[in-house]
Protein backbone atom coordinates (compact mmCIF):
# COMPACT_ATOMS: atom_id res chain seq x y z
CA UNK A 1 0.00 0.00 0.00
CA UNK A 2 1.29 3.59 -1.23
CA UNK A 3 -0.16 6.97 -0.66
CA UNK A 4 -2.02 8.02 -4.09
CA UNK A 5 0.83 10.77 -4.37
CA UNK A 6 2.99 8.36 -5.19
CA UNK A 7 0.82 7.14 -8.25
CA UNK A 8 2.66 7.73 -11.72
CA UNK A 9 0.44 9.88 -13.91
CA UNK A 10 -1.85 7.82 -16.06
CA UNK A 11 -1.86 4.56 -13.89
CA UNK A 12 -4.58 3.23 -12.90
CA UNK A 13 -5.16 1.87 -9.25
CA UNK A 14 -7.76 0.60 -6.77
CA UNK A 15 -8.33 2.31 -3.36
CA UNK A 16 -7.68 -0.06 -0.81
CA UNK A 17 -8.11 2.05 2.04
CA UNK A 18 -9.00 6.02 2.86
CA UNK A 19 -7.39 7.74 6.41
CA UNK A 20 -7.97 10.88 8.26
CA UNK A 21 -10.46 12.41 10.86
CA UNK A 22 -13.99 11.00 10.05
CA UNK A 23 -14.93 14.25 8.36
CA UNK A 24 -12.04 13.83 6.37
CA UNK A 25 -13.18 10.53 5.33
CA UNK A 26 -16.68 11.17 4.91
CA UNK A 27 -15.78 13.99 2.91
CA UNK A 28 -13.99 11.67 0.50
CA UNK A 29 -16.39 9.19 0.49
CA UNK A 30 -18.19 11.87 -0.60
CA UNK A 31 -15.99 12.15 -4.02
CA UNK A 32 -16.56 9.13 -4.57
CA UNK A 33 -12.82 7.88 -3.08
CA UNK A 34 -14.26 4.43 -1.47
CA UNK A 35 -12.38 1.23 -0.93
CA UNK A 36 -12.34 -0.84 -3.69
CA UNK A 37 -12.96 2.17 -6.20
CA UNK A 38 -10.49 2.86 -9.25
CA UNK A 39 -8.50 5.82 -9.57
CA UNK A 40 -6.20 7.42 -12.05
CA UNK A 41 -4.07 10.03 -11.98
CA UNK A 42 -4.50 12.80 -14.56
CA UNK A 43 -2.20 15.61 -13.87
CA UNK A 44 -0.32 16.78 -10.71
CA UNK A 45 1.23 19.88 -10.07
CA UNK A 46 3.22 20.89 -6.56
CA UNK A 47 1.45 18.02 -4.91
CA UNK A 48 -1.60 18.87 -5.69
CA UNK A 49 -3.53 16.40 -8.18
CA UNK A 50 -6.46 15.90 -10.62
CA UNK A 51 -7.59 12.45 -10.36
CA UNK A 52 -10.41 10.52 -12.58
CA UNK A 53 -12.88 8.52 -10.28
CA UNK A 54 -16.29 7.12 -11.20
CA UNK A 55 -16.27 9.04 -14.40
CA UNK A 56 -15.71 12.07 -13.18
CA UNK A 57 -12.52 14.66 -12.78
CA UNK A 58 -11.62 15.57 -9.23
CA UNK A 59 -8.88 17.80 -7.85
CA UNK A 60 -7.83 17.46 -4.14
CA UNK A 61 -4.82 18.70 -2.16
CA UNK A 62 -1.61 16.78 -1.36
CA UNK A 63 -2.59 16.39 1.69
CA UNK A 64 -6.22 14.96 0.81
CA UNK A 65 -3.97 12.64 -1.49
CA UNK A 66 -1.68 11.58 1.27
CA UNK A 67 -4.47 10.14 3.18
CA UNK A 68 -5.87 7.82 0.37
CA UNK A 69 -4.16 4.44 0.09
CA UNK A 70 -3.87 2.35 -3.17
Amino acid sequence: MMPLTMLNTGEPSTIKKVGGKEETRRFLENLGFVPGGEVTVISEIDGNMIVNIKDSRVAIGKDMANKIMV
